[in-house]
C-alpha cells in the first residue's frame, strides 16, 4: 500500500500504481501526456486540446464544470485528476464515489513543480517528472536573466467581457505577470477574478498595458477599441491565454513565449 497527499491535503492510498486515468483539466492532461502516460489516460474533457489527437482517441467526458458522471463511471478509472479552481467541490465530492480524486492547487511556480513531482511519484514516472522539473528550472533561470533589467510596468489582464472581468490576486496568472515585471493593478481586489468597470480603469491603476487573453473569452478588435477609448495611453495587447494560465509542462513553452512578447511590446 502506498499513501500520497494531494495539494488540498487529502490523503489517498493505492495498492498499485493507478493505471486508468481520467483527467478533467486540460493543462494537466498535457502534462500527463508529456510524462509518457498517454496509454493510461482513458477520459478527457472537450477542452483537452493538447495534444490534439487525444480527443479522437480517448473518451470525452464533458467539460471542466459540467461532466458526464455515468461516462466516467463506465470507464472504471483508478484515479480522476482535478484542480481546485477548474473543478467545483461538488464535482469532486460526487466523483469520489467512483474512485480516488486527486486535486491540485496551483497558485505559484513552486506549486507547479510540486504537482509535477507528485505525478512522478504517483504514476511511477519519477525520471520523466524530474526531466520536466529540470527543463522548467533551466528555462526559468534563463528568463529571469532576460527580464532582470527591464522596468516594472503596470498592467491589467482581462479574461472576460460582458461583464468585463480580470485576473486578480492569488491566481497563477498573477504569478506569471509578476515574473514578467508587470504589476497587476487589480491584485488588491478581494475577488480572484473581479468584475471591473472600464470607466474606472484609470482611477484604479492607470495601466501601461492591457492584456486581452485568448481564453476563456475570445476577445476581438471591438473590445480592444472600447478599452482603448478609456485607457488612452495604455497599449492593448492580445495575448495567448494558455501561456499565462496553463500550468504543468506548458510553463517551458510559456517562458519562451514571454521573451517574444516583451520583444514585441517593448517601448
Amino acid at each position: 500500500m502506498r499513501q500520497f497527499i494531494d495539494q488540498i491535503g487529502t490523503s489517498h492510498t493505492f495498492e498499485n500504481t493507478p493505471k486508468r486515468i481520467v483527467s478533467l483539466v486540460p493543462s494537466q492532461t498535457e502534462l500527463l501526456y508529456d510524462l509518457g502516460l498517454e496509454d493510461d489516460i482513458v477520459g478527457v474533457t472537450k477542452f483537452c486540446i493538447h495534444p490534439y489527437h487525444l480527443k479522437a482517441t480517448k473518451t470525452v467526458v464533458g467539460g471542466t464544470k459540467k461532466i458526464k458522471f455515468d461516462k466516467i463511471k463506465a470507464l472504471q478509472p483508478d484515479i480522476i485528476i482535478c484542480n481546485k479552481e477548474e473543478n467545483t467541490k461538488e464535482i469532486v465530492e460526487e466523483l469520489s464515489q467512483i474512485c480516488p480524486v486527486w486535486v491540485t492547487d496551483i497558485l505559484t511556480i513552486e506549486d507547479n513543480s510540486k504537482m509535477i513531482q507528485d505525478f512522478g511519484l504517483l504514476f511511477n514516472k519519477r525520471t520523466d517528472a524530474q526531466k520536466w522539473i529540470d527543463k522548467t528550472n533551466f528555462a526559468l533561470q534563463d528568463f529571469k536573466q532576460f527580464i532582470k533589467d527591464r522596468p516594472i510596468k503596470k498592467a491589467a489582464y482581462f479574461i472576460w467581457a460582458n461583464p468585463y472581468m480580470v485576473a486578480g490576486n492569488s491566481t497563477f496568472i498573477n504569478e506569471l505577470l509578476q515574473l514578467n515585471h508587470f504589476s497587476n493593478i487589480y491584485e488588491n481586489k478581494e475577488s480572484r477574478y473581479p468584475e471591473v468597470e472600464l470607466r474606472k480603469i484609470r482611477l484604479e491603476g492607470d495601466p501601461d498595458y492591457v492584456f486581452l487573453s485568448s481564453e476563456p473569452f475570445p476577445f476581438k478588435d471591438e473590445h480592444a477599441f472600447e478599452i482603448g477609448r478609456v485607457t488612452h495611453h495604455a497599449k492593448t495587447v492580445f495575448v495567448d491565454g494558455e501561456m499565462f494560465s496553463w500550468y504543468g509542462s506548458r510553463l517551458v513553452k510559456a517562458l519562451a513565449y514571454f521573451k517574444k512578447l516583451h520583444e514585441k511590446i517593448q517601448d
